[in-house]
C-alpha cells in the first residue's frame, strides 16, 4: 500500500498545477440557417434535412475553437447542396438512397459571413464553397465531405500562417 503514495501524490500535485493554468479561451461561432427548405439539397426528407444541418452546425460551431479569444464568426449559410445525388433505390423505387460518383455532384454551400471582436467587424464576405475534388478525400464520417470543404475554407479564410 506504501508504494502507491507517491504515485497518489505525484497526481494531486499534477491536478493542482493544471488547475492553477489559465483555461484556453477560444472565440465562437453562430450558424443561422437562412430558408433551409429552398436550399438545393439538403436531405431527402425534412428529417434529413433537419439533421445533416445539425451535424454541419456542430462542427462549424467547434471552429471557433481556432479563432483567438473574444473573436466572433457568424455564418449565414443561403444555400447547401450535399454531395452527390439522391436516386431511387429498390425493386419499385420506392426508396432512395445518396449516390456519390465523384463527377460533378460535388458538395456546395453559399454563405456570408462576419469576424467580429470587440464590437468591430475585423473581415466580412460573401463565399462559395465547393469541393470538385471531394472523391479524392476519404472523410467517412457523415457528412464528410462537406466538413472537409469547410475546413478548407475556414483555414484559407481565417488561419494566417
Amino acid at each position: 500500500m506504501s508504494r502507491h503514495i507517491p504515485s497518489i501524490l505525484a497526481l494531486a500535485s499534477l491536478f493542482v498545477v493544471a488547475s492553477s493554468l489559465p483555461a484556453r479561451a477560444t472565440g465562437s461561432v453562430e450558424v443561422n440557417w437562412l430558408h433551409p427548405e429552398q436550399y438545393a439539397d439538403a436531405g431527402r426528407s425534412v428529417v434529413d434535412r433537419d439533421r445533416a444541418l445539425q451535424a454541419l452546425g456542430e462542427y462549424m460551431g467547434r471552429l471557433g475553437q481556432r479563432l483567438p479569444d473574444g473573436q466572433t464568426l457568424k455564418l449565414d449559410v443561403l444555400d447547401l447542396d450535399l454531395a452527390g445525388e439522391i436516386e431511387p433505390y429498390g425493386r419499385h423505387g420506392w426508396n432512395e438512397v445518396r449516390i456519390l460518383r465523384g463527377g460533378a455532384d460535388w458538395p456546395r454551400m453559399k454563405i456570408r459571413y462576419t469576424l467580429s471582436a470587440d464590437g468591430r467587424t475585423l473581415q466580412s464576405g460573401q463565399a462559395n464553397l465547393a469541393d470538385m475534388r471531394y472523391s479524392m478525400s476519404t472523410r467517412e464520417e457523415e457528412l464528410g465531405y462537406e466538413k472537409h470543404m469547410i475546413d478548407k475554407w475556414f483555414k484559407a479564410t481565417f488561419i494566417k500562417p
